[in-house]
């Protein structure tokens, strides 16, 4: 698992900020440190992971299932979310339109990120932000597509 920590870490933070370190503390029961701790990329904190229980609590209020995610990505498989929790309205057409803005979205990040010849790590933290807001769009798409096969 060594090799996946900072991976790990990366999408424990993303967690922690789409419910906000505030609601994550109620939630868990941790401070706002021991929840830094879980993400910290110090090597310090390099053994240090969000409690699975932590993480159960946290995705539950989360628009976003981050560190499941994570974890699926890295065995390789696919999640896609249960139709009766599905938080997605439209159809089709409208799933293409947005995936196309999100893509356009994520392009021009790109675009302005290496515009120096270097990706920053806030610049990649916002190119991640976009990819995983473009992922979302396509859950949607998918789901969509299931309903009209």
């Amino acid at each position: 698992m060594a090799g996946y920590g900072g991976y790990l870490k990366k999408h424990t933070e993303a967690l922690v900020k789409d419910v906000g370190i505030e609601a994550a503390c109620a939630l868990t029961g941790k401070s706002k440190a021991t929840l830094g701790r879980y993400y910290s990329d110090s090597s310090e904190h390099a053994d240090r992971f969000m409690p699975v229980d932590a993480v159960a609590a946290l995705e539950a209020a989360a628009a976003y299932p981050h560190v499941t995610s994570a974890l699926a990505e890295l065995k390789g498989v696919t999640l896609s979310y249960d139709t009766e929790r599905a938080n997605s309205t439209g159809e089709i057409n409208t799933d293409v339109i947005k995936l196309s803005q999100r893509f356009a979205m994520l392009m021009a990040e790109y675009n302005q990120s290496i515009a120096d010849g270097v990706i920053t790590i806030n610049e990649a933290k916002r190119m991640l932000r976009e990819t995983t807001a473009l992922q979302q769009v396509l859950l949607d798409m998918k789901l969509h597509l299931e309903e009209t096969s």
